[in-house]
């Protein structure tokens, strides 16, 4: 075993004669070398938190401050009324030789406390201008004077060079809705609308949008169930949200934000389901290119990247979210925690069922890529066997999780070693011996596997707990498996986008294939983890095995980029690419099910500290008007459009008031938290949170495009990533602009439902797509097609990778083409 040779390599050195004095110098060098290390995160920490403390202003503005009072004091006048006389006063007397030294002592402290004041009220002017979303409601080319004013204070109050969390101190906190306006149905009069020719001003959309509950729900229910509705609707505002709302209130004054530790308490830890397919879900590497067909190499480059990205975060330099690494999700029998550490220097690495630990760091710092890609290797030609059970352990983390939080008391007893070895990794890598990603003999079957191997792999090669999982197959394709509860899916998209552009145009790959640079053969060889697994935890890894298969082999996941248009077209329509998709999928769902359902698309609430989402309720009473229309064989072209065009402003409007915190969801859960608190019952709000998600839906963003030559080459952006569906009958479906002329959608479903079909669903979503192009004159080159629900699939799919090379050849600012497999 390689354990057992290096472990008879390593006692010789303990007993020679020169065993101490070799080791001793090493050892306090190391001791010397991990306490400077320790001590510079912590100064640099310190510096950065007090940046971020004082921002917008800065230490020198305090210099400049203390200057000014100086040079004041010399030319006898007295910038403090009096206040500095009366400072001197209260420090000690050091006698008449220190009398200069108390004069500058009070200036400095007098300075402190000026310049403290100054910094308060810049917070709260930031404060008081961020509150201001006048210019969300506003098109683009027609910013008003309001927000031009705003804009010009804004920068001037600002300050440069913010780092992270800079602005934290100055965002508004997220306001509590009216509950009137929250549950109430808002009764629409003629003219009245959001669409064309409405007559609702900027002022008074926030107020009156028809976003409230009883008109969301409208669509989907009978009148005879809509009246029903109503009544615990008007029941619960007479008799309990007065009550819930005080206290919700009094939350939002305390608290930092009324609604989102809730939400990651009862939405995702306490939820005691598998966090496979139910929580985690996957990013997509780059879908027509792959930069090296070595899976070792890839894997260095990638890690060596995602690590860099990491010191960018210690450093305070990239905006998102400080507990993307080093983190893990700890089960609990009730209730999960998160374990964030503020470092780790190595990563857990899986391959075919053998688990090891990989250094990162060296004396001299972070690892180069081709010293990671030479410790992949060693691990990849690496022949010792899995151990008994070893190979399946992960399973566990795909288990139900008051089993696992039962199990994992065992492990952390009997494995202590390899358990704190995966959980305190900075992340989790997965080096799979199959390959992965488009192929040319099958390239819609080839993609839908890649996409289901990403979300559950083989249900035991995945730590699911991990914040996320990178992973690398056996021809160099990448993807990453993401764990929910910690953030959400735009904060892993920019550390992936990050990854792809760093490893792929900055680091790049040798001729030959291999990461630049040379070895390292001094580096020790990866650690394999020992775990003894006690005889009872065996029958759990069967177990958690046998329905982490269970829960596997039941996804449906189709990928299809369709390549007809994309958001350029649609920008070129004078519409929102975002609205456009998500009408087009209310009518592509309409013909695949017959029926209208709630439909869920997440938005992002990050205009409020510690905001973190709110939900767009897309299906609308506008959006059905123009699905019958588009079935309506007598209805004509101007009339779908128009009122297409009134569907996709009044979807517009409820995305905009959901970002600026006046949506339906968070407020109706956290009173509903409250309820349950004060163990008040309230049938309606159980009513609410009965409802199933039939459609779920949500834009991955592509936020870093300086990143990306999306112009010329955009076969290298990120092709997306997806997620399980939220109801056992419904669809989950995601959806990327790749460039200006792609959208990539992602889309799952259960394949135990009678009523789902992900592929049915694709080809419905392509139908759809090109027949509201059709509407407009620039689409009128688009087949206009109309086909009701259960009509066969036409097959138009069917070579959509025709004008597209699997291989693509690589753009001029990254390394050279040839690697480029």
């Amino acid at each position: 075993m390689a354990e057992a040779h290096q472990a008879v390599n390593f006692m010789p050195s303990l007993t020679s004669d020169r065993g101490e004095v070799e080791l001793s110098g090493p050892m306090w060098q190391e001791i010397y070398l991990s306490g400077l290390r320790s001590w510079k995160r912590h100064l640099l920490r310190f510096w950065n938190d007090f940046l971020t403390g004082v921002f917008p202003a800065t230490p020198l503005s305090w210099l400049f401050l203390f200057s000014a009072i100086q040079l004041a004091w010399f030319l006898q006048l007295d910038p403090s009324l009096g206040l500095m006389e009366k400072i001197k006063e209260l420090l000690p007397d050091w006698g008449g030789q220190h009398h200069r030294l108390r004069g500058v002592l009070a200036a400095a402290l007098f300075a402190s406390c000026l310049w403290g004041a100054l910094i308060f009220t810049l917070h709260v002017a930031l404060r008081l201008l961020l509150s201001y979303h006048g210019w969300l409601l506003e098109p683009h080319e027609a910013m008003s004077s309001t927000t031009k004013t705003w804009l010009a204070l804004v920068r001037i109050f600002s300050g440069r060079h913010p780092v992270l969390f800079s602005y934290q101190r100055s965002l508004p906190r997220q306001p509590v809705p009216s509950v009137q306006d929250t549950v109430r149905k808002v009764l629409l009069e003629p003219g009245m609308g959001w669409g064309v020719g409405g007559g609702r001003g900027r002022d008074s959309v926030f107020s009156a949008l028809p976003h409230q509950y009883l008109e969301s729900v409208r669509p989907v229910l009978s009148d005879e169930d809509f009246d029903w509705t109503t009544g615990l609707a008007q029941e619960f505002l007479k008799l309990q949200a007065s009550l819930l709302q005080w206290y919700l209130w009094l939350k939002s004054w305390w608290a930092s934000n009324y609604v989102s530790d809730w939400w990651e308490e009862f939405v995702y830890l306490r939820s005691r389901n598998s966090l496979m397919v139910n929580s985690n879900y996957y990013m997509m590497d780059f879908l027509y290119v792959t930069p090296t067909p070595l899976q070792a190499a890839r894997a260095g480059n990638a890690v060596h990247a995602l690590l860099l990205y990491r010191h960018r975060l210690n450093r305070q330099e990239t905006p998102p979210y400080e507990k993307i690494f080093n983190t893990t999700r700890v089960p609990g029998v009730q209730k999960d925690y998160i374990r964030h550490l503020q470092d780790s220097r190595h990563v857990a690495v899986f391959h075919r069922g053998r688990f090891f630990r990989v250094g990162t760091h060296s004396q001299n710092g972070l690892l180069s890529p081709r010293a990671l890609e030479q410790q992949f290797q060693r691990i990849l030609d690496d022949p010792s066997p899995a151990c008994p059970h070893e190979e399946h352990l992960a399973a566990l983390t795909a288990a139900p999780r008051g089993m696992w939080a039962q199990v994992r008391k065992s492990l952390k007893t009997q494995a202590t070693q390899a358990l704190e070895a995966v959980e305190g990794a900075a992340f989790f890598v997965s080096l799979d011996a199959e390959p992965a990603g488009l192929t040319r003999e099958d390239p819609a079957a080839s993609l839908d596997a890649y996409a289901h191997t990403l979300l559950v792999g083989r249900g035991h090669d995945r730590w699911f707990d991990k914040s996320f999982t990178l992973i690398v197959f056996s021809n160099g394709k990448l993807g990453l498996s993401v764990e929910h509860s910690w953030a959400d899916c735009p904060i892993s998209g920019h550390m992936w986008e990050f990854t792809l552009a760093t490893e792929c145009f900055q680091l790049g790959y040798s001729a030959d294939g291999h990461c630049k640079g040379r070895p390292d053969p001094t580096l020790p060889q990866p650690q394999r983890l020992q775990w003894d697994l006690p005889e009872q935890v065996h029958l759990s890894i069967s177990l958690a095995l046998r329905g982490a298969e269970t829960l596997s082999s039941n996804v449906d996941c189709h990928v299809f980029p369709f390549s007809h248009f994309g958001k350029s077209f649609i920008r070129r329509c004078h519409l929102s690419p975002d609205s456009f998709v998500q009408m087009a999928l209310q009518l592509a769902h309409f013909r695949d099910r017959g029926q209208f359902c709630l439909t869920y698309e997440s938005a992002m609430t990050r205009l409020f500290l510690e905001g973190r989402t709110e939900t767009v309720r897309s299906c609308t009473r506008e959006a059905c008007d123009f699905v019958r229309a588009m079935e309506d064989q007598e209805k004509t072209d101007p009339q779908c459009l128009a009122l297409f065009r009134v569907a996709v402003e009044k979807h517009q409007a409820l995305l905009k008031a959901a970002m600026c915190g006046q949506g339906v969801d968070r407020h109706l859960f956290a009173l509903y938290i409250v309820s349950r608190f004060l163990h008040v019952q309230s049938p309606f709000l159980a009513q609410v949170h009965s409802e199933q998600w039939p459609l779920s839906t949500s834009q991955i963003p592509v936020q870093q495009t300086h990143l990306f030559d999306v112009h010329n080459y955009p076969d290298y952006v990120s092709s997306g990533g997806g997620f399980g569906p939220a109801d056992d009958h419904g669809y989950g479906v995601s959806y990327i602009f790749m460039g200006d002329d792609m959208i990539t959608f992602h889309i799952s479903s259960k394949k135990s439902s009678t009523k789902t079909d992900s592929h049915r669903l694709g080809q419905h979503i392509e139908d759809a797509l090109l027949d509201v192009a059709s509407l407009f004159q620039a689409g009128q080159r688009l087949k206009r097609r109309r086909r009701g629900p259960g009509d066969e699939d036409s097959g138009h799919r069917r070579g959509f990778i025709s004008n597209k090379t699997v291989d693509s050849k690589a753009p001029r600012t990254s390394t050279p083409a040839d690697p480029f497999q």
